[in-house]
């Protein structure tokens, strides 16, 4: 891992080149996807077949072979161990829980003429589940993205994911049949993206594509946004620790290999005032690293993208997540209350030494979909609301249409839209009379 320290003269180009998320590759990386974007919108079915045998190693010739039946998802979750089903169930029971506390209630008001305004709230009718399947397979991720499209009340919930080889992992499959999945394709990247966006004549079009994938994944998302819509473009998962000094160096050592182990172009930062506390934090890292089952991705991403920064003091160290602006920020303090109130920018926020990431990504309630690369600067987790629409109701009555219509003329004719000046003048006309 990198060590950075503030007070150094080549912090700050440092500092900016570990958080500057610029892909070099991402010409070609667009490029590829419009391809297949354009391929899928002609050739349909054949194209993503041909994507899935070609790209994910799969052995089917047809549509029907990469659709897995109801059936199959509820025969994977029955026969699930006991403990395993038990963990799943109470995860996605949380979720849910938190899931109905986000739901926009419809609402509206009478004001002082008598009009009547406010909102409608309806769900979308088609959603897409995008959940990886690449080097990990995550049926928490199945569960965060359509349990709060089932609470919104969406008709109808198409998930695809990549199945590599032809093999389906069971947990995924069983997520599914919990989560209430009406359609499961075992396909994945850009085709998969494009397939939701455009239908193809097994796979149906849907009103908005959520879920995190490969770099691939994301930029579909991008280039299909318009056509329907997306809660985000997610790039690499990234922690950032905020520490005071006072907990244990091997819990953060874990905090960090536990998002480091997503993939080696994860981002696992920690910031301390205490430099003997990033010293020992160093330490137990080389000490535990070779005991992790994915330690050889867990080495690559420290390697490439973590870091122990020493700064100056905790304002400092806030000032800096600011920056950042991180998918999950872990405040391992004696009081992260304290801290509150100086965060501008992050996806989820974790209070304290007894609560790791980890619960977020599987069972607290919050929704683990998160913004990255920067973008908690402007955007939020995923919650019902991305799933519900807003409609708004406008109600005139004979004395509000008196009092509107001038106003709205005037505007018009500001704007040199005369025909909009006269709808709103025979309306006051009304009015009055």
């Amino acid at each position: 891992m990198q060590r950075l320290d503030s007070a150094s003269q080549d912090f700050e180009a440092r500092f900016e080149a570990l958080i500057d998320h610029d892909t070099p590759a991402q010409a070609e990386i667009d490029s590829r996807v419009a391809a297949i974007i354009a391929d899928v919108r002609e050739r349909g079915d054949e194209a993503v077949v041909a994507y899935t045998r070609e790209l994910d190693r799969h052995p089917a010739t047809d549509m029907a072979a990469l659709e897995i039946a109801p059936a199959r998802l509820s025969a994977a979750l029955d026969a699930m161990p006991a403990q395993p089903r038990a963990a799943l169930e109470t995860a996605a029971d949380r979720i849910q829980r938190y899931a109905e506390s986000q739901k926009i209630e419809a609402q509206s008001y009478e004001d002082e003429y008598g009009n009547r305004l406010g909102q409608l709230v309806r769900p979308i009718e088609r959603a897409g589940v995008y959940a990886p399947g690449g080097k990990a397979a995550y049926p928490s991720s199945v569960l965060m993205n359509a349990l709060p499209a089932r609470v919104a009340g969406v008709s109808q919930i198409i998930m695809v994911s990549p199945a590599p080889g032809g093999e389906v992992n069971d947990w995924v499959l069983a997520a599914a049949a919990l989560a209430g999945v009406d359609r499961f394709f075992t396909i994945g990247g850009a085709q998969a993206v494009a397939a939701l966006a455009y239908g193809t004549h097994s796979v149906p079009c849907v009103d908005k594509i959520v879920g995190p994938g490969n770099a691939y994944v994301a930029e579909a998302k991008r280039q299909v946004f318009g056509r329907v819509g997306i809660e985000s473009v997610a790039g690499p998962s990234e922690v950032l620790i905020v520490a005071d000094g006072s907990g244990d160096p091997e819990w953060a050592a874990l905090d960090l290999f536990a998002q480091a182990e997503h993939g080696e172009d994860s981002r696992a930062l920690l910031i301390s005032p205490d430099r003997d506390f990033l010293t020992a934090v160093e330490a137990a890292v080389e000490r535990l690293i070779e005991d992790q089952p994915r330690h050889e991705i867990i080495r690559a991403s420290l390697a490439n993208h973590g870091a122990l920064i020493a700064v100056a003091d905790m304002a400092e160290a806030m000032a800096l997540s600011n920056r950042i602006a991180p998918e999950h920020l872990e405040l391992a303090v004696a009081d992260p209350e304290a801290l509150l109130d100086s965060i501008e920018h992050a996806g989820a926020i974790f209070m304290g030494h007894r609560t790791p990431e980890a619960f977020g990504d599987y069972c607290a309630g919050p929704n683990h979909v998160l913004p990255t690369g920067r973008t908690a600067r402007f955007s939020s987790a995923l919650g019902v609301y991305d799933f519900q629409k807003r409609l708004s109701i406008i109600q005139a009555s004979p004395r509000g249409a008196a009092a509107l219509a001038p106003v709205a003329a005037e505007l018009a004719v500001g704007e040199g839209l005369y025909a909009h000046a006269a709808s709103a003048r025979v309306r006051g006309d009304e009015g009055q009379g």
